[in-house]
């Protein structure tokens, strides 16, 4: 199972890859990164993708249960991923799952032109259930 930086070496394997963090949206701190920033500065980066993970996973309008889940059941993150689509590039949103606090989501920034997006949350989907944060 991979560490922070090997998930993110993975990350920037994928076509098109430009750059990738772990990041904790509740502090907005990066946990690591690797390749560039859409900004120049992967804090910044990290800072800003936070809101919206936090936007997405708070929100009542994206938390809705599942229809088969008990009243009150938790199961996890509501929000699996989100996907920006700006006119250079894709930005995914995976948030992870841990035992400890799921306050943790892989980004990647693809290129437009290179980037395979139905790869990539595929991949980005895998790299999350393998994370091992150590």
């Amino acid at each position: 199972m991979p560490g922070i930086d090997e998930c993110l070496l993975e990350a920037m394997a994928l076509p098109g890859a430009r750059g990738a963090a772990l990041v904790d949206w509740s502090s907005g701190l990066a946990l690591g990164t690797a390749g560039d920033s859409p900004v120049g500065d992967h804090e910044t980066t990290a800072a800003e993708t936070a809101e919206l993970a936090r936007a997405a996973a708070e929100y009542e309008s994206f938390a809705q249960p599942a229809p088969d889940s008990a009243p009150g059941e938790v199961l996890g993150q509501p929000v699996e991923d989100l996907i920006v689509t700006t006119r250079t590039g894709y930005h995914v949103l995976r948030f992870v799952e841990t035992s400890f606090d799921s306050s943790i989501f892989l980004h990647l920034w693809l290129d437009r032109a290179d980037g395979n997006l139905a790869l990539a949350r595929h991949r980005l989907r895998a790299l999350a259930e393998e994370l091992v944060l150590r």
